[in-house]
């Protein structure tokens, strides 16, 4: 019985030492953090009066159309856009530290409810203590990789905005400002214009509405989760150099919308992955809808990885957005039933197997 309360006194020594260590760790990286937010915030607050300024010279040049040179119209177009684009960016990180400073500053609490807790009462169980500790950090780290996937979504978004309608939209201002001004002193440069800004705004329509089927595609309410793969299948296709082979097996079903969101989401991500990480030159799709549970496969011949010790130390892969993508991407299959299984290797490119039932 002595032994067993020594080994316990030691067990809790140990714990308060690891948990004050890694709040230590914590204090310091928040100290880092706030030299960083506020540079970063100095840095938007410059870049917004920037962009304050260039609007404002926009609309003098708007005043002045006629008399400004084209070539000056387009040099503080385009300095209007690297402003907006920087601003954009640098709002994207200061957001993400602040989320950084918060979800830090949860852990740092949790922690210290914690060693409290072990300081002022006796020792848990070891069973009960392995369990509850374990699952309070499993969730902390599912928290942290939601978010960090919330946010990096945020900002692939608003790069795209900003590259793409977002910049049009500008444009066709700017042009239409030209069209006024050009109606009564030049008809005929009016019309061409009118005809440049026309086909411009048909491409432009096109870009969004292929950014709006990525965002949300609305078939997969209307039609279901197989036609909606078919469709981005193809968009893939056109849109990049690769081959892409889908193969569905069984016959087409709808199934509840939550359920054909994560198999939509799940293939979409898994190609993008494929593309931007992996640089496949192809990738192969089977969506097995015959049996319960359903089954999805996903591979490409790309750059892998060690997909053994990624997970087995996913701490320590944080800086890889595709073993975090994965990680998320196994954790949402999981909460609804399912399971995912990942096999990579360097040289032999990478495979995901998915599983989800039916139904509830």
């Amino acid at each position: 019985m002595v032994d067993q309360f020594q080994t316990e006194a030691r067990s809790k020594d140990e714990l308060i030492d690891l948990i004050t260590q890694e709040m230590k760790r914590i204090r310091e990286k928040l100290a880092e953090l706030k030299v960083q937010i506020d540079q970063t915030q100095l840095v938007v607050d410059r870049e917004q009066h920037r962009n304050a300024d260039i609007a404002a010279e926009l609309r003098t040049i708007q005043d002045n159309i006629e008399t400004v040179p084209r070539q000056d119209i387009r040099a503080k177009y385009d300095e209007a856009l690297d402003a907006r684009f920087r601003l954009t960016t640098m709002r994207g990180q200061l957001e993400k530290f602040q989320s950084t400073r918060e979800q830090l500053e949860r852990d740092q609490q949790l922690l210290s409810q914690i060693i409290n807790r072990l300081q002022g009462v006796d020792v848990m169980p070891a069973s009960a203590e392995s369990k509850e500790s374990g699952g309070t950090s499993k969730g902390v780290a599912n928290i942290v990789r939601i978010i960090s996937a919330q946010e990096e979504e945020r900002q692939r978004l608003a790069r795209q905005m900003h590259d793409g309608p977002a910049q049009s939209l500008t444009n066709f201002i700017l042009q239409a400002e030209i069209c006024q001004r050009l109606f009564d002193r030049n008809p005929a440069r009016a019309a061409e214009e009118l005809n440049n800004l026309k086909t411009v705004a048909s491409a432009t329509f096109q870009k969004v509405r292929d950014f709006i089927f990525d965002l949300r595609p609305m078939m997969l309410d209307d039609l279901g989760v197989i036609p909606t793969v078919r469709r981005y299948v193809d968009n893939f296709r056109e849109k990049n150099d690769i081959s892409v082979k889908l193969d569905i097996l069984g016959e087409e079903r709808r199934m509840q919308t939550h359920r054909e969101v994560l198999i939509f989401r799940g293939i979409q991500e898994l190609m993008v992955f494929a593309r931007d990480y992996a640089s496949a030159t192809e990738i192969s799709i089977m969506l097995d809808m015959s049996g319960d549970p359903l089954k999805i496969n996903v591979s490409d011949n790309g750059r892998g990885f060690d997909a053994e010790a990624a997970f087995a130390n996913p701490e320590e892969q944080s800086q890889d957005p595709r073993v975090q993508g994965l990680i998320t991407l196994r954790e949402k299959f999981e909460l609804t039933g399912g399971s995912v299984s990942i096999f990579s290797s360097e040289a032999e490119g990478t495979e995901v197997r998915m599983e989800l039932p039916a139904s509830e």
